[in-house]
């Protein structure tokens, strides 16, 4: 099954390293959307189906939590898979994401087995 993907990152750099990952990965993508920040991330995310959203935590404009904030105040949002990519992200904050609605959390630097080894999990994939 191919997922609309969102990818919510300030660096293009590494927006492009989760698209090429997931191809690596396996992971069938449908749409490929981006967006630099939160509030772009939001944006994008009117008027089209979106399956699961990776996002950034630390960005400009606004924040990744705050769009996960957003996305769980909205009715149809809430149900979308939020992934956080990041640097930061002691057991504490992870903790405190999963509270907000965060779905999963995956470290940088991270391998194409962990990016879709996530997925899997976030979408109820069984593999065996």
């Amino acid at each position: 099954m191919a997922y609309n993907v969102l990818v919510v990152d300030d660096s293009a750099t590494v927006r492009a390293v989760i698209r090429k990952t997931l191809d690596l990965a396996g992971v069938e993508v449908g749409e490929f959307h981006q967006a630099g920040n939160g509030q772009e991330g939001l944006d994008a995310m009117k008027g089209r189906w979106v399956d699961v959203v990776f996002a950034d935590i630390n960005m400009p404009v606004m924040t990744g939590i705050e769009m996960v904030e957003r996305m769980a105040a909205d009715g149809l949002l809430k149900t979308v898979p939020v992934i956080i990519v990041s640097t930061e992200g002691s057991a504490t904050r992870i903790e405190q994401l999963k509270a907000k609605g965060v779905s999963a959390y995956i470290r940088k630097p991270f391998t194409p087995e962990l990016l879709r080894s996530v997925v899997d999990e976030v979408m109820g994939v069984a593999r065996g």
